[in-house]
């Protein structure tokens, strides 16, 4: 029988009630105590500069470069987020309007002076994209971050309504507590693209074709197989299918006369998945790691009717899984492969298109290179240029006349000579794995007894790669050396390393990897071990959780954004969308269900050692986060609450897995800066803007 999180709390909870006795005693010196948090939190800036001086800032603050702004951070960017029409003539893009970041449109010969607003949502929008025919701007919005997305249309030629001087959005869906998902948008049927609604039933999504001309929906397939996965080819016909099987492998399913057969099947810890179809649009391109003998994913075609592979390339240099494919969409040929090892690389299978690149590689500064859209004849191409101290400028290449023309410079503001550059590393953990991740120095100072920051990724099946990370250049800033451990249980280097991290979350060797991490970097003697910080997102959140419960002498702070931290509560609230792969989870981290996994799970909770957390701890929460509930974070703020430890949290009532608002976004690197400041000893920001300050005060919780 399960156990709801009301149960998990009255059996499991690590807090012993008080028995019946003084209960009025008890009473007073509870409010005591979470009075004195209260003044200790109102006064945390004092506190810090007083603590600072008592246990040393940092001896080397005057060696680094100037202290930069957060906003040029963490601020939202003056343009981001372009979208080249396929057509080649328009640009849309993100950029304030009302304070909030919306769609904006020009021509792509016009200046940004030029460009119009296309939406005035209050909440920032993040997926959008144009129709085919490039008359619509498609884009998807869910309410105060619960996902729960709906569908919307703007056509730029529409006459502006009156009222908003902006042309009026069409609803395509319009549902609350339901789900709506791109799932293709046809290259050769302009007027259709496909959507999934899990109105019927909220674990599952059907699919249905709309009309963009009409609104019109048509089901086009009910889900009654637990699918997860889906593959239209370009003309809008489902073909394949994919979900996963009673023993936690996939299969992937061919939709042929209403009828689903089986044409591949991968075990647990194994992967496949259609990438697109071949130019006869019967065979697949494939990316699977199907075999005992087979580890990297690599890419194939696959022949659906007979079975029949065919390698197309694996990494070169076998280090890495398959990283991604470029085709032609006019002759469906392949144009180049790309790999992410410590770094991108790239390899050419079209001579043409390894020209173009060599000529746009000559006319632009040094970085990676990221394709990002070209219009449907291939003569006009978006490209995004990046490296560890930028964070990307975008261009436009005229393939006709061998152009290069830059669009905007996504912060040029950032002064890139005061940034850090992030190197690759590695180190042994103590099993003998090598372990990848990347370490990014404060400039400045001689990398000798440096206060460090680990800063474990989330997922935590996804990888980090080097390039620019504003969190990164933050706290290097600040004067900080931050680790990016690439632990076992990530993806990107092999089933056997994202294989080995199953059932290792908190006590087990994914936490090991992150701890030997610090030690390595303790040993070298670059990192001081007195001045040592873990900060995470998500899967991130629970390790740093776990870092200050499982090795309390390691950590001197440390900060969960949206972290679990009751794995049982977690995986018992995952959304409803989630549980036909829910097998997967139940093998890869444990299952409630079972009593030696429970037993396990537990063990592994941060929320159960909380005892042993001795670190302050900085606990940052969205209030409607469909992944990581609330009471994940509230729950251990508690028990730290009634064991008086030092504990700061805030809760934004308008967000879900992650701050996306500017104001909540910012306060919450106010408050970041200023408690690593007063536990590691670097330097923060003191000033900040009246509406931040206001916001931070509105979102941090203090005891009632």
């Amino acid at each position: 029988m399960k156990l709801s999180i009301k149960n998990l709390e009255q059996n499991n909870s690590p807090v012993q009630k008080p028995e019946s006795g003084s209960r009025l005693y008890e009473l007073n010196m509870k409010k005591l105590l979470y009075l004195m948090l209260i003044i200790c939190t109102l006064v945390s800036l004092s506190c810090s500069a007083a603590r600072i001086s008592d246990q040393q800032q940092l001896t080397y603050l005057d060696q680094l470069p100037p202290l930069l702004d957060r906003e040029l951070f963490f601020d939202d960017a003056e343009v981001d987020g372009a979208r080249l029409s396929p057509d080649g003539k328009s640009i849309m893009f993100r950029q304030r309007y009302n304070g909030v970041m919306n769609i904006w449109v020009k021509s792509i010969d016009e200046p940004f002076e030029k460009a119009r607003p296309m939406t005035a949502d209050q909440r920032p929008v993040h997926g959008f994209f144009w129709s085919r025919d490039s008359r619509l701007i498609l884009y998807v919005q869910d309410q105060d971050g619960d996902e729960n997305y709906n569908l919307y249309a703007v056509n730029p030629a529409d006459e502006p309504d009156p009222k908003t001087g902006l042309p009026e959005p069409k609803i395509i869906t319009e549902y609350q507590g339901v789900q709506t998902r791109i799932l293709s948008v046809p290259r050769e049927d302009q007027e259709h693209i496909i959507i999934g609604i899990n109105e019927r039933d909220p674990s599952l999504h059907d699919a249905y074709q709309v009309n963009l001309r009409t609104g019109k929906r048509e089901l086009v397939f009910k889900n009654k197989h637990n699918i997860t996965g889906w593959t239209f080819d370009d003309y809008g016909k489902l073909r394949f299918v994919s979900r996963q099987t009673p023993d936690g492998g996939s299969e992937i399913l061919q939709v042929k006369d209403d009828e689903l057969k089986r044409v591949y099947q991968v075990d647990f810890g194994e992967t496949a998945r259609i990438s697109r179809f071949c130019k006869d649009n019967e065979r697949v391109y494939m990316v699977t790691n199907k075999g005992a003998d087979v580890d990297l994913t690599r890419l194939v075609i696959f022949e659906p009717e007979t079975g029949h592979k065919e390698l197309v390339e694996k990494d070169p240099e076998g280090e890495v899984d398959f990283g991604g494919a470029i085709f032609s969409d006019i002759s469906h040929e392949l144009l180049a492969t790309t790999y992410v090892g410590d770094k991108a690389r790239i390899y050419f299978h079209n001579q043409q298109f390894q020209k173009d690149y060599e000529k746009i590689r000559a006319r632009i500064p040094e970085g990676d290179i990221h394709f990002r859209a070209r219009s449907a004849d291939e003569n006009t191409w978006l490209i995004v240029v990046s490296r560890d101290v930028d964070p990307g400028s975008v261009y436009i290449f005229d393939r006709k006349a061998q152009d290069v023309t830059l669009l905007y410079r996504s912060r040029p503001d950032l002064p890139s000579e005061h940034l850090a550059h992030m190197e690759p590393v590695r180190y042994s953990s103590r099993d003998g794995l090598s372990i990848p991740g990347y370490l990014t120095l404060p400039r400045g100072p001689e990398p000798k007894n440096l206060a460090l920051v680990v800063l474990p990724h989330g997922g935590p099946w996804v990888r980090d790669t080097w390039g620019y990370d504003p969190q990164v250049q933050f706290l290097a800033n600040r004067g900080y050396a931050v680790l990016q451990p690439n632990f076992r249980g990530s993806s990107g280097f092999g089933k056997s390393f994202l294989n080995s991290g199953n059932q290792q979350w908190g006590t087990g060797y994914m936490q090991h990897d992150i701890t030997d991490g610090v030690k390595y970097l303790i040993d070298k003697g670059l990192v001081d071990p007195q001045r040592v910080g873990i900060y995470g997102t998500s899967y991130g959140g629970f390790a740093a959780l776990s870092g200050l419960a499982f090795t309390p002498d390691l950590y001197q702070a440390g900060i969960s954004n949206v972290g679990p931290s009751n794995i049982i509560t977690l995986i018992e609230s995952v959304p409803p969308y989630w549980l036909p792969a829910i097998k997967s989870f139940h093998l890869r981290v444990g299952d409630p269900d079972d009593p030696e996994d429970r037993a396990r799970l537990k063990n592994q909770s941060p929320l159960f050692s909380a005892a042993q957390i001795k670190a302050p701890l900085l606990v940052v929460q969205g209030a409607n986060d469909p992944r990581v509930i609330q009471r994940e974070s509230d729950q251990i703020v508690d028990v730290l609450r009634e064991k008086g430890r030092q504990v700061y949290y805030l809760v934004a009532p308008d967000e879900g897995h992650g701050f996306t608002a500017r104001e909540n976004r910012l306060a919450f690197f106010v408050k970041m800066e200023r408690f690593f400041a007063q536990h590691l000893g670097g330097r923060y920001q003191k000033g900040v803007a009246s509406d931040i300050q206001q916001r931070l005060k509105e979102i941090t919780v203090y005891p009632e």
